[in-house]
């Protein structure tokens, strides 16, 4: 199992704001049925590292098809391979060594 950071930012549109395209793009995640967290700044997901690379390029697609004349998008991996990982699980064990519950409480 792997996670995905991803950031998709079209440019060339016609408004600034970009959370019409952000929504459409967290629309194949649900779609998949794939573990996600939106975050300010970019979408965390749980899956295959194939399976993520694929939706890397669906989601990439995504602003063109809305119009959008040009998008960048910004891809980090964390593939672990001698335990599972997650999403919960990478900022429970910072939480931790913090002496701090989940969310900074």
């Amino acid at each position: 199992m792997a996670i995905m950071e991803i950031s998709v930012i079209p440019i060339g549109t016609q408004n600034p704001s970009v959370s019409s395209f952000v929504a459409e793009c967290v629309k194949v995640l649900d779609r998949q049925g794939l573990q996600y967290e939106i975050t300010s700044m970019g979408t965390e997901v749980e899956g295959e590292l194939e399976e993520l690379l694929r939706l890397a390029g669906e989601m990439h697609r995504i602003p063109f098809q809305k119009g959008a004349q040009r998008v960048v998008s910004t891809i980090r991996i964390d593939d672990r391979r001698d335990k599972k990982v997650s999403i919960a699980g990478k900022k429970n064990a910072v939480f931790k060594r913090l002496g701090k519950q989940r969310g900074g409480q």
